[in-house]
């Protein structure tokens, strides 16, 4: 059974909460999360990436002097690869990257890594952000009521977009703000804190729920 400190919307600590086992309460599956990295990263290339060979840089079609008799190692073209400006030796060509991922994978991925910040006790669930107006300073002085190290790498996932608390958060360089719309495994992953508006919770379960 996973717990999680549970805050009011003032950062005040009220007590503690259970978190549903299908999120945050199974095994973390180490290799799956690796491999979902992997799949991520792959696909957010975009695989424009293009160098010439020897047959498509300008010039070359003329022998750049006479075979024997200069002292001179022999060339064919200015367009080989060892010349400056030549062709690339197997450049890269414009490709796609993309590799798959199934759903079912991805629901485990999402799962084993909120299961292992429940482990490490760093899932806090906030009862409502309401702020009253967008300023950092009303954010910031919440996050320190709570006694987060939200200097550390911190996540913040709400149950819709909240515009007030996406221009609050955006000045405080280690806080990024996300919505169960947009939350993935990778999100997660790069986040030590993480911090969940409660209403989010049962939006995050059907996420991870097989």
């Amino acid at each position: 059974m996973a717990m999680a400190k549970l805050y009011d919307k003032n950062g005040n600590s009220t007590g503690e909460m259970e978190l549903p086992d299908s999120a945050f309460g199974i095994t973390p599956n180490a290799g799956l999360v690796w491999q979902y990295v992997k799949v991520y990263l792959a696909n957010q290339r975009v695989g424009t990436h293009s160098a010439k060979t020897r047959a498509e840089v300008a010039g070359g079609g003329k022998k750049p002097w006479r075979q024997k008799g200069t002292g001179r190692a022999r060339q064919g073209t200015i367009s080989s690869p060892i010349w400056r400006k030549g062709g690339v030796t197997f450049p890269p060509k414009p490709r796609e990257h993309r590799l798959k991922f199934t759903k079912k994978m991805r629901k485990l991925a999402l799962a084993s890594i909120l299961s292992d910040r429940a482990n490490e006790s760093r899932i806090h669930i906030f009862e409502k952000f309401d702020l009253p107006e967008a300023k950092t300073s009303i954010c910031t002085e919440i996050l320190e009521n709570s006694n987060i190290e939200f200097k550390r790498p911190t996540l913040i996932i709400t149950n819709s977009v909240e515009p007030t608390i996406v221009k609050s958060i955006r000045n405080i360089p280690s806080v990024k703000i996300t919505h169960t719309g947009e939350l993935n495994t990778y999100q997660v992953i790069t986040a030590e804190n993480i911090i969940i508006e409660k209403n989010a919770l049962s939006k995050i379960e059907e996420l991870c729920k097989l």
